[in-house]
């Protein structure tokens, strides 16, 4: 008979993951890069093209993490229209006693609350750290589930607050950043660039280089780059469904609600920005693509019930 994981184990099991997920970022990139200009240089001009690339490169996204850190939660916010609410609000004096209460079971402070105006049914939450955070509901949700229902949504976004999910994915959103900022600087800088190498030869082969990181840098940001975040945000899925069940002690309640949004998570403002989808509790615009469940940003809802059930037992 298969044993039941706790919550804990769960956890624990999502959390290695995501780790091993986020340190192949600079190691698949790198070997790329490698393996590229090995191609068609020697083995001692791979390898000093390579920590050429990636020293300058580690500059540029530390400059770009400031950016992300200051600006990145209004950013998010801005981008889906989100209100902030108050005690004054009237007709949302419920949720915010909902969010208080889940905040209190969760040991984190009192995030600010906003509403997106849209009849679908999904949240998401965001911030630097839980001492900021914020959590937006749309008024589907808000209007569609119960009590309890919607507290185990809430629990959810508390759990990536806690979690600190937002500050991974604004990691990953920078690395992603830096890798097409800096290719297109080496494309452009390979077809127009003036070099110096007074050999034709020298020249060529300097540009064929610098080809040859751009071709990695190119293979990098379309095909591994997006497997790996959306595996990392699968993961993180897990991990705040868990999390979410342990704070409400309810996994039932998460489960019907995921089955409940499952219905009906698509909001129409995110159709033209699909790099909004992984932040959301489940993925607010489904398209059918071949290798689509590879390149979702969401568990398929059906694991994720199947495991809050066996929670609940």
């Amino acid at each position: 008979m298969e044993q039941i994981k706790t919550v804990y184990e769960h956890i624990r099991a999502n959390n290695v993951k995501t780790i091993l997920l986020v340190a192949l970022f600079p190691v698949i990139f790198l070997v790329l890069v490698f393996l590229f200009v090995w191609a068609v240089a020697p083995l001692n001009q791979a390898i000093e093209t390579t920590v050429a690339v990636a020293i300058p490169m580690v500059v540029v996204c530390f400059v770009w993490s400031l950016i992300s850190w200051a600006f990145g939660d209004s950013m998010i916010l801005n981008a889906n229209n989100a209100v902030h609410i108050t005690a004054e609000n009237v007709e949302y004096r419920d949720v915010l006693r909902s969010v208080e209460n889940v905040a209190l079971a969760a040991g984190l402070p009192m995030p600010r609350v906003y509403i997106i105006n849209d009849n679908g049914l999904n949240a998401f939450a965001t911030g630097r750290t839980p001492n900021d955070a914020s959590i937006a509901l749309t008024r589907g949700i808000i209007k569609k589930l119960n009590r309890l229902e919607l507290e185990g949504v809430i629990a959810h976004e508390m759990a990536h607050i806690g979690n600190r999910d937002i500050r991974l994915d604004m990691l990953i959103i920078t690395g992603v950043g830096v890798t097409v900022f800096v290719a297109d600087i080496l494309w452009r800088s390979a077809i127009y660039g003036n070099f110096s190498d007074d050999d034709n030869n020298g020249k060529a082969n300097a540009r064929l280089v610098l080809m040859m990181v751009v071709l990695a840098l190119s293979v990098f940001n379309l095909i591994v780059t997006p497997l790996l975040r959306m595996a990392i945000s699968r993961k993180r899925e897990f991990a705040a469904d868990a999390t979410g069940a342990f704070i409400t002690r309810n996994p039932r309640a998460l489960a019907s609600v995921l089955s409940k949004i499952s219905e009906n998570s698509c909001l129409n403002r995110c159709k033209s920005n699909k790099s909004m989808d992984a932040i959301y509790i489940a993925e607010p615009v489904k398209e059918r693509a071949v290798f689509a469940d590879a390149f979702a940003t969401h568990p398929p809802v059906q694991k994720r019930i199947a495991r809050l059930e066996s929670m609940s037992l």
